[in-house]
C-alpha cells in the first residue's frame, strides 16, 4: 500500500513519533495503522506512545536573547501546570531554547531531527521521547522561532512563562533606554495581542474580506442610510479596526496619550536614534490547543456504573 502524506500525520498525531518514524513504520507495516503503532513501540516509543492520546496544552514558553542581535523562543507543553513548574521539565525547556537558539532548521521537523544540544549521539526528538518517560506525562515541543538581526531584538516573558514575546526592531543606537522602549514595546504585545507590525503588513485580500464584513453589516444595522453614508460609517470602522490589530496604530497603555508609533518616536528622538519596530514573536502556552476538562462526578458515575 502506498504511504500518504494525511496517513503519516495521522500516525503522528496518534504516538507523537516523528514524520520520518512514522514513514518508515507505516512502510515497513505495508500501511497499517496498528501493525505501525505496535512497530513503533517495539523500536524505543512505547512510552510516548502511551502518551500520545492524552492533551498537552499546559507548559512553558522560554525565551533567550544574545548580545541584542540573536534571539529564540520556544513553547513546550506539558499535561499540567503542576509539570509545568517542575525543575526537571524546565531545566529541559531551557535546553529546548539553547538548542532553538543555535539551530538552522526551518521547520518543526527539521528541528526534531537535529543532534540534541545536550548530547550529540541523540536527535531532538530522541532526548523528547527521553524525558516524557522520565517525567510520566505527554510532553510536545510544539514550536520555535529564531531572529538574528543587525539591530536591536528584546525579550518578555509574562506570568511565568504563560506568554513569550521577541520584539525586533531597526535602530542605529542600542542602549539601555531604546532596550526599554522596545521592552515596554513587547509588554504591550503580550497584553493586547495584535496580529501586524503595522497597516503595511495588512494584505488587500484582508482589507476586502473586512469592508466586506462591515457592507454587510451596516446595510442590515442601517437599511435607509444612503450609499455615501454606509461608505463613510466602513471606512470608520475598518479605522477602528485596524487600531486594535496593528501594533504601531493601538494605543499604548502605558501613556493613553500617546499610539504605540508615537511612543517608540518620542524615545527615539530622545536618543537621536533611528528606531523602527520591524517584527514580534508572540507565543501563549497552550493557545489553540483544545483542553480537556474533567468531570470528576462523571468519571465516578460511570466507574460505578451509574
Amino acid at each position: 500500500m502506498a504511504v500518504t502524506a494525511g496517513m503519516v500525520k495521522e500516525l503522528r498525531e496518534l504516538t507523537g513519533a516523528g514524520m520520518m518514524d512514522c514513514k518508515k513504520a507505516l512502510s515497513e507495516t505495508d500501511g497499517n495503522m496498528d501493525a505501525a503503532i505496535e512497530y513503533l513501540r517495539k523500536n524505543g516509543e512505547a512510552k510516548a506512545v502511551k502518551k500520545a492520546g492524552r492533551i498537552a496544552a499546559e507548559g512553558l514558553v522560554m525565551a533567550e536573547v544574545k548580545d541584542d542581535k540573536t534571539a529564540a523562543i520556544v513553547e513546550v507543553n506539558s499535561e499540567t501546570d503542576f509539570v509545568a513548574k517542575n525543575a526537571e521539565f524546565q531545566s529541559f525547556v531551557k535546553a529546548v531554547t539553547e538548542q532553538a537558539m543555535a539551530t538552522e532548521a526551518k521547520d518543526m521537523d527539521a528541528f526534531m531531527a537535529e543532534a540534541w544540544v545536550e548530547d550529540s549521539s541523540k536527535t531532538v526528538h530522541e532526548a523528547l521521547t527521553e524525558k516524557i518517560a522520565v517525567i510520566g506525562e505527554k510532553l510536545n515541543i510544539r514550536r520555535f522561532e529564531k531572529i538574528v538581526s543587525d539591530g536591536c531584538i528584546v525579550a518578555y516573558i509574562h506570568g511565568g512563562g504563560r506568554i513569550g514575546v521577541l520584539v525586533e526592531a531597526d535602530t542605529d543606537v542600542v542602549n539601555d533606554e531604546i532596550r526599554t522602549c522596545l521592552k515596554n514595546v513587547a509588554m504591550q504585545v503580550a497584553a493586547m495581542s495584535p496580529k501586524y507590525v503595522s497597516r503595511d503588513e495588512v494584505s488587500q485580500e484582508f482589507m476586502d474580506h473586512e469592508k466586506e464584513i462591515l457592507l454587510a453589516q451596516a446595510k442590515t444595522e442601517n437599511p435607509d442610510k444612503p450609499e455615501n453614508i454606509i461608505e463613510k460609517m466602513i471606512i470608520g470602522r475598518l479605522n477602528k479596526e485596524m487600531k486594535e490589530i496593528c501594533l504601531l496604530d493601538q494605543v499604548y497603555v502605558q501613556d493613553s496619550d500617546l499610539t504605540v508609533a508615537k511612543y517608540v518616536a518620542k524615545v527615539a528622538k530622545e536618543n537621536n536614534a533611528n528606531v523602527t519596530v520591524k517584527k514580534f514573536v508572540r507565543f501563549e502556552t497552550g493557545e489553540g490547543i483544545e483542553k480537556k476538562v474533567d468531570d470528576f462526578a462523571a468519571e465516578v458515575a460511570a466507574q460505578a456504573g451509574m
